[in-house]
């Protein structure tokens, strides 16, 4: 086949040769690619890099999502690049072009990342950014850092710009497969914790309260914040809420006044929540907290132990299996755990609370099928994350009081966990632990494209085409969306089905744990 020369691919108009090769390099609009190509070559002192590179330039962009997107990007880049880092990487090695081009190419989000911060698509294409991403130790201590000395404001724009940049470093590790769904669930809530932690410590700093430097006491004593949800649980999405509940001592010379737990908390949410023009670092859902909506920001050991003593719901039996101690005065939140123990694990899990899970389940299979949702919301519809969910929790609860293995809070640990126990089959644990890495990748890329809370897929073939692009289906012809929608339909009937076997034969059973 003859090769198109990168001159000819920059021709005005371009031949019929070049359009033939865009075309074959996945632009469904040959002649808009090419204007974009020569607006890049047009880039002062980036016209030779370009026809050097053009071949593997080429290579790149048809591998990715949307590629014409990319090209359009690129322009927008070169223009913002000062430091003619897009010289750099077109005369670089292939990862880091191919890291800058899936930033660009990869979702518009990731895309609006690199082109407000150039600097960011440098330091994104070294080998060691790629390598790994940090725990949770480390993006504290950047976020320390960070912040130190600057005024509240800025020290709350630090924290957000810091999420944005390891937000991007950790969407291209998945995009480029250069980790794991776990591994990128893991590394979200690495980064969550971390900031907030060094969140925790900016609100008490705006209340004037003193810093714990040089020890290892904590920040805020007798003041703790656990993790729920899918952050308690170490499996975070790209674009989630973070549940968070407050706690502290009921009294002593650590606790302070309960009008000072108070202000913590709510200065805490209010740094994390914050809008500004650079956006926030996390949504902040405190709905999870004793007596949820209607409830004190923050409780007392005594009074969230009493709460969950005498008027704890089935739900939150299910939501404190996921609680794990996160920020400020740890031995606070480890010692509600303890307390709140025997409301979790001691009490029978018989067939009238798998009818309560299941009428509740029932009622949002309902919601979702009124708004034709059933089959395209992939968290809450049918065959979705919220059925694994709740077969591992179920199960946890039941077998968790007389064995301490399934006591896991992440959800593919329990399911393991599970399966080792003899609770559930190998067959069973096989279909679910499959379909939620499926199901949990395919979150994932929904949320990446806009930084957006979704967990709905798109309702045309093209928004279709580019979700299974990203998730790794090989494009062309409407043949990546088909295959995507086989093998969901194929994970969400697994799913289902064991749903349906697992909570049915008990909510038939009468014999309790």
């Amino acid at each position: 086949m003859r090769v198109t020369s990168p001159a000819r691919l920059l021709e005005d108009p371009p031949g019929e040769a070049a359009l033939a090769r865009l075309r074959r390099c996945g632009f469904d609009e040959p002649e808009r690619a090419a204007r974009e190509l020569r607006l890049v070559a047009s880039h002062p002192r980036l016209g030779p890099a370009l026809q050097k590179g053009m071949g593997s330039l080429l290579g790149s962009l048809s591998r990715l999502p949307d590629a014409l997107g990319a090209l359009v990007r690129l322009e927008r880049f070169a223009r913002e690049d000062e430091a003619l880092t897009l010289r750099k990487l077109l005369e670089r090695g292939s990862r880091s072009r191919e890291a800058l081009l899936w930033a660009l190419g990869g979702s518009p989000f990731l895309a609006e990342q690199v082109i407000r911060h150039p600097e960011w698509a440098e330091w994104l294409t070294r080998p060691r950014v790629l390598a790994s991403a940090p725990a949770a130790r480390a993006i504290a201590a950047e976020a320390r850092r960070l912040v130190a000395g600057r005024a509240p404001a800025a020290a709350r724009d630090a924290l957000r710009l810091l999420r944005r940049r390891e937000v991007l470093r950790i969407a291209i590790r998945d995009l480029l497969r250069l980790t794991s769904v776990s591994g990128t669930l893991a590394s979200l809530s690495a980064l969550a914790d971390g900031l907030v932690e060094a969140a925790l410590e900016v609100a008490a700093g705006e209340l004037g309260e003193p810093r714990a430097r040089g020890t290892a006491a904590p920040s805020t004593p007798g003041f703790a914040v656990l993790a729920l949800g899918k952050l308690g649980g170490g499996e975070l999405n790209f674009s989630s809420d973070v549940d968070l509940v407050y706690v502290h001592r009921d009294a002593g010379p650590e606790a302070g006044s309960d009008a000072r737990a108070q202000a913590l908390g709510r200065q805490l949410t209010a740094v994390l929540a914050d809008t500004t023009e650079e956006g926030h670092v996390y949504r902040v859902d405190l709905r999870l907290r004793p007596e949820g909506r209607a409830g004190s920001i923050s409780h007392s050991l005594r009074s969230a132990a009493e709460y969950y003593r005498w008027r704890g719901a089935t739900w939150e039996r299910l939501a404190l299996l996921k609680a794990r101690p996160l920020a400020g005065d740890r031995a606070v939140a480890r010692e509600l755990l303890r307390q709140a123990g025997p409301f979790v694990w001691s009490q029978p899990f018989g067939p009238d609370a798998v009818a309560e899970v299941l009428r509740h389940k029932h009622e949002s299979d309902r919601r979702l099928a009124a708004r034709q949702l059933e089959n395209r919301h992939v968290k809450l519809g049918r065959g979705g994350i919220r059925e694994i969910e709740l077969v591992a929790q179920v199960l946890q609860i039941r077998t968790g009081g007389r064995l301490r293995k399934p006591r896991a809070r992440g959800t593919l640990v329990a399911l393991e966990a599970l399966r080792s126990a003899g609770a559930l089959s190998a067959a069973a644990h096989g279909r679910l632990a499959r379909a939620y890495v499926f199901l949990r990748d395919v979150e994932n890329k929904l949320q990446m494209a806009h930084d957006t809370q979704t967990h709905v897929l798109p309702d045309d073939e093209h928004g279709l085409a580019l979700l299974a692009a990203r998730l790794g289906y090989r494009r062309g012809s409407g043949a990546a969306a088909s295959r995507f929608r086989s093998d969901l339909r194929r994970h969400t009937d697994a799913v289902r089905g064991v749903f349906d076997l697992v909570l049915g034969r008990l909510l038939t059973s009468r014999s309790a744990p």
